[in-house]
């Protein structure tokens, strides 16, 4: 037997042998031991050198770094970080809109609250000796119109209707003793209510005011409403958890590398959108029904400064009141005569009224007031429409931007970066195209692995709400107050990943609001930069070996 080629095998396993060992020596985890403990983990059961990876349930299995405790608690940590950067996303939004609510609101209130002081001041000159018995009635209507703004279940057109009512019964009884004693009948009082319609004791002004008061209020309550409606989609979607199939995505993403030795190479910047497009799909399908919500909310805050403009109808309550009540003043004896026709005489004696047949205009003790709107006044109102309708636009493309967000600090950059990036795998370029957004275009997500036929149903929920609270304000541009009923059930058609191409949002650059302050993940932050690795390298030897032996064999 010819010993030649035994022997030139055996020489050459112990060859490669020693050298492998050499390897292994090389190959140190000093690195990996020091970027684990500095996330609080303790190193026990932390490997020295690099093991073989047959072990590894989500990581490629190479020579590693990682046990599988180590691979499951990064994959925690990883899941954690991820959701709490969706979260600290969702509270940037959230502290916005709550910002220009409360900006709204304090100049929304403090405009009514003006418009209701100067009626105090004006009206006790104005309507003279009527004011005192009245004041009640005209603090009361303010007080409704509070109520109303904030959202009370109560009918403005009805609230209004009740206001002139109470006033003219007040009105009629403080008139003439004579009229007085034969309008002590509280049928005659509803009877003459139900004539107002058609005799119109307070003129155009009634009319006039709730028009204006209709178009003013209903819009103001529909968009503070929709500040809130916003705010509480953003809370409840940022909450909802990570599937299983996302948490495999962001560990191989984020901590991988560092099991394979490469923790200072970030990920190719196509491989990190394609696994945060997986795992942000079905919020991405928000966009549609949320631009749809900025588009009518912007169109809301314009119609603040359309002529006769907010801060002027505000204003004009007291004046309409007081033309109302000249109105009526003037014209008394005709209206009371018009009264006793349609109601016939209600008195205590059943005798008729002393009113005479031909009515005369008294002269008013009434001065009608006019509010001149300032200059500063629009200005403000401006600059408040302006505020509000910037902020809402920086956040129309939220959903769709929120995956690139969350990349932009993280991922590689540039051109020089697509061979020098980790690809999921390896350090090498990524090849798979960038997907499109919302749950239908995953359908090939090469990272994530989702059922497009199962969205998230708390999502779906939420894109409901939006396009409830959408149509409460494109009502709300033509005053109409409608409550638009939850038909949270009803959702299977809403929200499925399918856009027009007014919506559609395709590789455009993220022009992301309000900022996120670039959010990162822990695992490329600034105490990582001295993590170094060499990554997984080529053994020959194996392969050689097995070569040799099979020519041998083949000679024998």
């Amino acid at each position: 037997m010819d010993l030649t080629p035994v022997t030139l095998l055996v020489c050459l396993i112990a060859v490669c042998l020693s050298a492998d060992n050499t390897g292994v020596k090389a190959r140190s985890c000093a690195d990996v031991r020091q970027f684990y403990s500095g996330k609080g983990f303790t190193l026990n059961g932390v490997p020295q050198s690099e093991i073989s990876g047959e072990h590894l349930r989500v990581c490629p299995q190479g020579y590693t770094c990682c046990t599988s405790a180590m691979e499951e608690t990064l994959s925690n940590l990883s899941r954690r970080e991820l959701e709490g950067l969706v979260r600290e996303a969702g509270r940037s939004v959230q502290a916005s809109l709550n910002a220009q609510y409360r900006s709204f609101d304090t100049y929304f209130l403090e405009l009514l609250n003006g418009s209701e002081r100067w009626l105090e001041e004006a009206f006790v000159k104005a309507l003279g000796t009527l004011y005192g018995p009245n004041a009640g009635i005209l603090r009361e209507l303010y007080a409704e119109l509070r109520r109303y703004y904030r959202g009370a279940a109560l009918n403005l057109d009805e609230a209004l209707d009740e206001f002139w009512t109470r006033l003219l019964e007040r009105l009629l009884k403080a008139s003439e003793p004579a009229v007085a004693a034969s309008l002590v009948s509280d049928e005659f009082l509803e009877c003459a209510s139900k004539q107002t319609e058609t005799l119109r004791p307070f003129g155009d002004a009634p009319r006039d005011l709730k028009s204006r008061l209709a178009r003013v209020f209903v819009a103001a309550r529909a968009f503070v409403q929709g500040l809130n409606v916003a705010g509480e989609v953003v809370r409840k979607v940022s909450q909802v958890p990570l599937s299983p199939e996302c948490n495999r995505a962001i560990m191989r993403l984020v901590y991988c590398p560092h099991c394979r030795g490469l923790g200072s190479i970030k990920p190719c910047s196509n491989y990190c959108r394609n696994v945060m497009k997986g795992c942000l799909a079905n919020q991405a399908d928000l966009d549609t029904e949320w631009q749809n919500l900025v588009d009518t909310m912007l169109q809301v805050a314009f119609s603040f400064g359309t002529e006769p403009s907010m801060d002027v109808v505000l204003h004009s309550i007291p004046v309409r009141i007081s033309e109302a009540v000249l109105h009526l003043q003037e014209n008394m004896e005709h209206y009371i005569s018009k009264v006793l026709q349609a109601c016939g005489d209600r008195g205590e004696e059943g005798t008729q009224s002393s009113v005479s047949e031909e009515p005369k205009k008294k002269e008013s003790t009434v001065t009608a007031l006019e509010y001149k709107p300032s200059s500063s006044a629009a200005v403000r109102l401006e600059v408040q429409v302006t505020d509000v309708s910037s902020k809402l636009k920086e956040m129309q493309l939220y959903w769709v931007q929120l995956p690139w967000a969350l990349c932009n600090s993280k991922a590689a950059s540039g051109s020089s970066g697509d061979d020098d990036c980790w690809n999921g795998v390896t350090k090498a370029r990524y090849l798979p195209e960038l997907m499109g957004d919302g749950l239908a275009n995953q359908i090939n997500n090469p990272e994530v692995d989702i059922d497009i036929t199962k969205p998230d149903m708390t999502i779906r929920q939420q894109i409901m709400q939006l396009k409830i609270m959408s149509n409460r304000l494109k009502n709300a541009l033509d005053g109409n107050d409608v409550d638009f009923q939850d038909t949270s059930d009803d959702i299977s058609g809403s929200g499925s990943g399918m856009c027009s191409e007014k919506f559609c949002v395709r590789g455009r650059p993220p022009v992301f609001g309000p900022k996120l302050d670039t959010p990162k993940l822990d695992a490329y932050g600034p105490e990582n930069k001295r993590v170094k690795g060499s990554g997984s390298r080529l053994r020959p030897c194996v392969s050689l070996v097995f070569l040799l032996l099979l020519s041998f064999l083949l000679r024998r």
